[in-house]
């Protein structure tokens, strides 16, 4: 635990929030007793992380609209940005699971590992309050926020494009998928009224529509779309 203390620049009162925060649902299940999930910590998390990075958005763009800092939000703390965070704090070695998800490679299951983050920041704001807990979002996170402006929510920008004219009906399908649990890769199609118009590939279904989008926009038809 001290070790991650360090990582987190961050030493508890109470070291029981810290290890709770790293119980996964199928440790607690296998320990019965009294054990807690990290899942109720994780429910806090979000809000927490939700209110510091909207703070912080508010008070560092005080020109742009609603709209613009809410596509912005969802972009710094989306679960690809939380596995980030717990991949360079090594979270996964540090987590309790249950033996199943072990041997499933949990430790490296983005999911687990971006409800951990959310977990532990619900951790450090119960033991210390708001003030750590913004300067370690704001540090492990937020900080990063000129890097993750840069991840263009391409479904949201293909939708806009598509809207322009009427009759429209965009839609996203998996075509395949491959590799281990823990690892696996999604291959998708975006079908403009079903019609193939982009595809894309990522470590996640999320990630797989988003690059389906971003190679949809680059292609000539949305050239035309958004000259309409």
């Amino acid at each position: 635990m001290e070790s991650l203390e360090k990582k987190l620049g961050y030493h508890f009162q109470d070291l029981m929030l810290l290890s709770e925060a790293l119980n996964h649902s199928s440790y607690a299940n296998e320990h019965r007793g009294g054990l807690g999930s990290n899942e109720r910590l994780e429910f806090l998390g979000d809000s927490v992380l939700g209110f510091v990075s909207a703070e912080y958005l508010f008070q560092g763009h005080k020109d742009l609209p609603e709209g613009d800092l809410t596509r912005m939000r969802a972009s710094l703390v989306c679960e690809q940005s939380l596995y980030e965070v717990a991949r360079e704090l090594d979270l996964g070695s540090y987590l309790k699971l249950g033996r199943g998800e072990e041997a499933g490679g949990g430790r490296e299951r983005q999911s687990i590992l971006a409800d951990a983050v959310e977990a532990v920041f619900a951790a450090v704001y119960l033991d210390g309050g708001i003030e750590p807990v913004r300067e370690l979002i704001i540090r492990v996170l937020l900080s990063r926020a000129p890097a993750a402006e840069e991840r263009k929510d391409y479904k949201t920008t293909l939708q806009e494009v598509v809207q322009r004219q009427s009759g429209q009906v965009l839609t996203y399908h998996m075509v395949s998928q491959s590799g281990p649990d823990h690892n696996k890769t999604f291959l998708f199609e975006v079908r403009l009224n079903d019609h193939p118009v982009g595809q894309g590939t990522g470590r996640s279904k999320k990630e797989a529509e988003q690059a389906a989008a971003k190679d949809a926009l680059e292609q000539s038809w949305a050239d035309g779309q958004s000259r309409s």
